[in-house]
């Protein structure tokens, strides 16, 4: 009861050494700065290429809006783009308006490499934004996604809000980021993320503080009925959450 009452009090990301939600802001954005150069070895590796069916599996879940080549999506916190990457795949011969947002600039020079190196198909576009201040108008978009970068937020409901005021309505939003897994698995789970993972992904990426933040940024995290809850608060008329392989990773839906 204690934790569930200190997760329903957090307000967003809390970087060691944060005081504020504009320095916790600020220490995120330099940690990606930092991992950039190895950040899509180090998800791959770390996460044994899971990643990528939980991309797909994310894009899959939006197909009937990712099919209309009306639609308008937006991948918040898109980091390297591999979200964005799997809805433009997802949507096939259609061409649906995709823009991938991140307010890392190194995360999105890799992105837009990754897409200036694709052989066909219409590119997403790509822009450097806050995702608690989006320079787009309200009711702008049929979808938007954000894959494992939402957690990373300094305010999650002003990120909740700020998402139901760019999508249009009856417009949906799909929130993909890591869980807690329960049971035998959980414990097998939390002895890998916080033991092992932090280790591997120091020595590969040659910086400490990202790989020893992650578990630490889960742990924080709200668990799925708070998240569920907070997304109703900030304007959905619907909300879900799927776990994904065991609960350790999960989408959480939204429709507006």
């Amino acid at each position: 009861m204690v934790q569930e009452a200190r997760k329903s009090a957090v307000v967003g990301a809390a970087p060691q050494g944060a005081s504020d939600a504009r320095s916790a802001a600020r220490a995120v954005r330099e940690m990606f700065t930092s991992i950039a150069p190895r950040y899509d070895l180090l998800n791959h590796v770390l996460s044994f290429n899971i990643d990528r069916m939980w991309w797909r599996r994310t894009a899959r879940a939006f197909c009937h809006i990712v099919a209309r080549p009306d639609a308008r999506i937006l991948d918040l916190c898109c980091g390297t783009g591999d979200m964005t990457f799997a809805l433009r795949r997802q949507a096939g011969k259609s061409s649906p308006q995709i823009l991938g947002a991140d307010f890392s600039h190194a995360m999105l020079q890799r992105a837009t490499a990754k897409s200036s190196a694709a052989q066909n198909g219409s590119r997403p576009g790509w822009i450097e934004a806050d995702a608690l201040n989006l320079p787009f108008p309200s009711a702008r978009f049929d979808l938007v996604t954000s894959a494992f970068g939402f957690r990373n937020l300094a305010d999650y409901d002003a990120g909740l809000r700020e998402i139901v005021r760019v999508l249009r309505p009856g417009g949906e939003c799909g929130i993909l980021d890591f869980g807690e897994p329960k049971g035998a698995m959980g414990a097998l789970y939390r002895i890998y993320f916080k033991q092992v993972l932090p280790r591997v992904g120091t020595m590969i990426s040659g910086v400490r503080g990202p790989y020893a933040y992650l578990p630490a940024s889960v742990e924080h995290f709200p668990p799925p009925e708070e998240m569920l809850a907070r997304m109703k608060r900030a304007g959905f008329a619907e909300a879900t959450w799927t776990p994904y392989t065991f609960g350790i990773a999960g989408l959480y839906r939204g429709k507006k």
